[in-house]
């Protein structure tokens, strides 16, 4: 019989089914950064275009987010991650025949739109699979899954690609989401409605509010999107800063990328066991801390430096991201959870297309890359301010829920 803790350790195999489909899902997703310059050069795109192609993430996360949100809890996380992480290998494969630029940036819609749908079924999945006592940790296994996945997918593709061409490196990625889609169908069980609990940050009760209709839902979504920006605009346009700077190859890139999701791996780890056992608010204002300097440290003309720098945003900036998707986890949960994802997912995609877009104008404007590491410092600082904000606000409604006690 299952407990509301799932202490029968029923949830371990759903669980870990979910951390392979989200691997096979991510390999692609940023892992295909390195092969970005060779798909620049077959089709003859500016920086601005670039930017368009990568910051497409984001314009479709502005469409879907919601609706994967209302999908997975109207339809069953299950259903729709096995459906869009299918539909996702299909995109890759398109994008891996595309004929010019209007052809593959098509394929890249139709990729990314099934992915924003498998990317809420997954936080969703996630949410209710794990035990409430664990959902810092358990976001911290998928933040270093989903590293995992860069760590591997940039390799994996860029050494394709440079043995078999960048098409093939594609159709590979398309293979692995496929795997992962079948996965998911085999050893999935549904969860949603199982768990009909509503928790509160700070312990607090909701009273079964709609995720759409709670305040700090929404400034997590903010949250999400500016912590995020960094280490997904830094993971596109590191490449072609890299190349036209220091002269590196698709490979040395994929190397620095690889590093900082790795060095993620273990970070996710960390700050999923301090956000489980001290001030949640604290242990994550101390990470996004971190990208103010390491943002300024990119534009150094020092390839150690550079390299460094670029590793601690990543790492930094992709833990924070994660950590919040288990903070607002916490909000609401049972069927709301899937809308609680949907927005932190649209709040994430809003950014997703405002800072790769931002990075190419910027870029093609100055004829460098310094303007745009400067923006991601300053938006690191504004998400910093914004977290002080949340804390105090959190605090506030202790002391008033204790005083009424």
């Amino acid at each position: 019989m299952k407990t509301e803790g799932k202490t029968d350790r029923s949830w371990i195999i759903p669980f870990l089914a979910t951390l392979f489909g989200m691997m096979t899902l991510q390999m692609s997703s940023l892992g295909f950064s390195p092969l970005l310059p060779a798909i620049q050069k077959e089709f003859s795109m500016s920086f601005t275009q670039i930017g368009l192609f990568t910051g497409l993430y984001g314009l479709l996360a502005l469409a879907l987010s919601v609706p994967a949100g209302l999908a997975a809890k109207r339809y069953g996380e299950k259903r729709v991650l096995v459906l869009a992480l299918f539909l996702v290998g299909c995109g890759l494969f398109m994008l891996g025949r595309a004929s010019g630029f209007f052809t593959a940036f098509a394929a890249r819609a139709f990729w990314i739109g099934a992915y924003r749908f498998a990317f809420v079924s997954v936080l969703t999945a996630i949410a209710l699979t794990s035990p409430p006592s664990l959902k810092g940790s358990s976001m911290g296994f998928l933040g270093s899954v989903s590293s995992l996945a860069s760590v591997v997918g940039a390799p994996f593709g860029s050494k394709i690609g440079e043995d078999f061409g960048w098409r093939t490196g594609m159709t590979a990625y398309a293979c692995a989401a496929i795997l992962g889609s079948l996965a998911i169908w085999a050893l999935y069980r549904q969860q949603s409605g199982e768990r009909k609990q509503i928790h509160q940050v700070g312990s607090s009760q909701d009273g079964g509010r709609s995720a759409f209709r709670t305040p700090i839902v929404w400034a997590l979504a903010l949250f999400v999107g500016m912590v995020g920006m960094a280490s997904y605009s830094v993971t596109f346009f590191v490449p072609a800063a890299a190349t036209t700077v220091f002269k590196m190859d698709a490979v040395g890139s994929s190397f620095v990328i690889s590093t900082g999701y790795m060095c993620a791996i273990f970070l996710n780890l960390l700050f999923g066991y301090l956000m489980d056992h001290y001030n949640k608010w604290i242990v994550l204002s101390s990470l996004v801390l971190l990208l103010i300097p390491a943002s300024l440290a990119i534009t150094s003309k020092n390839e150690l430096v550079f390299r460094i720098a670029t590793i601690v945003v990543l790492a930094a900036g992709f833990t924070a991201t994660n950590q919040a998707y288990g903070l607002a986890g916490s909000v609401l949960s049972g069927r709301e959870t899937g809308n609680v994802m949907g927005v932190l997912s649209l709040g994430a995609g809003i950014c997703g297309y405002i800072g790769p877009q931002m990075l190419g104008v910027l870029r093609d404007r100055t004829k460098g890359f310094n303007a745009g590491w400067y923006m991601m410092a300053g938006i690191a600082l504004l998400t910093f301010i914004e977290l002080l904000l949340l804390k105090r606000h959190s605090e506030k409604n202790q002391v008033r829920r204790a005083a009424a006690a």
